[in-house]
């Protein structure tokens, strides 16, 4: 499945253009709308959106995310899952009725529709750029808080938690709780799968008027950081070509500043940097000025491990990170781990092999690239 998940400043409008241009292609097409508050794609569209899946044009259909019906469903399958429990303490069940979603339920339900999605092309109309980053990024973190919590291997000894209890003299955990741990990875799985796929890519949407570079720098850098893969910057609501030459001094003062942003912008991106002018009568008409030229080609910001041992004694760690400030940069090792954050988006990386048995002598930022160097602990080093 293709996956194109659409953020920032206008994303609906991209997001249902990009759509229609794939719809348009005879390709089995997915819109969802995942953070619109105000029902700007119901406008755009002009089709009220709703959890199920409508029929909009041929080849696509249409719906937007229930964050409500989510949580109510997760809900409900946790007091299935602790129903014995429940019963032994006394406790009432919640009433589906009585439910109500909690902050953070619309990422899981975002990340919910990714996993049970099955059209060839998903299009995403997603949250703002930070709020992205942190629901794509929630898989890995949950895993790794289970993996942390309940160990798959507590779970090879059942025949022998009665003999441990007794040994121990401390209760072992229930099979239910086994079970719900079960389920939930295999959630978490599917969500990551969809996530860390090669054709699973970001498309992130400024204004034209005032694209914010630093914004798109430090969205890029969280991007980077998680490995998600950036294949396009969208500039929407562009003066025409013709305000350049307009009578209007005001006029072709700002088509002349926003031409001059925009080509400074092109020229910091790796990757394509679409234009949509004004007017734009039709989502059709969108599409068409959005990929007639340049198609979306995905940066690769590789990751590698150089050696440098001969030369320097070090291995040095090179994370490709454009868009990263230093300012911004915060590392910490921390065992077999290295902590890294930038501004707001933080990761927990698991260390190369070959690095665990190093210590951190030095890190430097150059060129959007993050090198750290490690230094051999000669009491963990292979002799000789």
């Amino acid at each position: 499945m293709r996956t194109i998940l659409v953020s920032g400043d206008g994303a609906e409008l991209v997001a249902a253009a990009t759509a229609l241009h794939h719809a348009g292609r005879g390709r089995r097409t997915h819109l969802l709308a995942a953070d619109d508050p105000h029902r700007a794609m119901d406008a755009l569209l002009g089709v009220r959106l709703t959890a199920e899946p409508a029929r909009y044009a041929d080849a696509l259909t249409v719906a937007r995310t229930d964050p409500q019906a989510a949580f109510r469903d997760a809900v409900h399958g946790i007091q299935d899952a602790l129903g014995p429990a429940l019963d032994l303490l006394g406790a009432t069940p919640l009433d589906r009725e009585e439910l109500t979603a909690l902050p953070g339920t619309a990422q899981l339900a975002l990340l919910g529709a990714l996993r049970r999605a099955e059209a060839a092309v998903l299009v995403v109309a997603a949250p703002r750029p930070a709020e992205l980053i942190a629901a794509l990024a929630l898989p890995e973190q949950l895993d790794r808080h289970l993996a942390r919590l309940l160990p798959e291997q507590r779970q090879a000894a059942r025949a022998l938690r009665p003999l441990l209890a007794a040994v121990a003299g401390v209760p072992m955990p229930a099979d239910w709780l086994f079970e719900a741990r079960g389920r939930a990875a295999a959630a978490l799985a599917g969500a990551r799968a969809v996530i860390e796929a090669p054709s699973t890519t970001v498309r992130l949407v400024v204004d034209a008027a005032s694209p914010r570079p630093q914004e798109l720098r430090r969205a890029r850098a969280g991007l980077a950081l998680h490995r998600l893969r950036l294949d396009a910057v969208v500039a929407h609501r562009a003066l025409p070509a013709s305000a350049l030459g307009s009578a209007d001094p005001w006029l072709a003062d700002r088509a002349a500043r926003e031409r001059d942003e925009l080509a400074a912008l092109a020229e910091e991106l790796d990757v394509p940097l679409l234009i949509s002018r004004q007017p734009e009568p039709t989502l059709e008409s969108v599409a068409a000025r959005l990929y007639e030229g340049a198609a979306p080609a995905v940066a690769e910001h590789p990751w590698w491990v150089e050696d440098r041992l001969a030369e320097d004694g070090l291995l040095v760690w090179h994370l490709t990170l454009p868009g990263a400030d230093r300012t911004e940069l915060d590392l910490v090792r921390r065992g077999d781990e290295l902590v890294l954050g930038l501004g707001d988006h933080r990761r927990i990386l698991e260390l190369p092999s070959a690095l665990r048995r190093c210590t951190v002598s030095g890190a430097a930022l150059t060129d959007g690239v993050l090198s750290v160097r490690f230094a051999p602990d000669h009491d963990l080093w292979p002799r000789g």
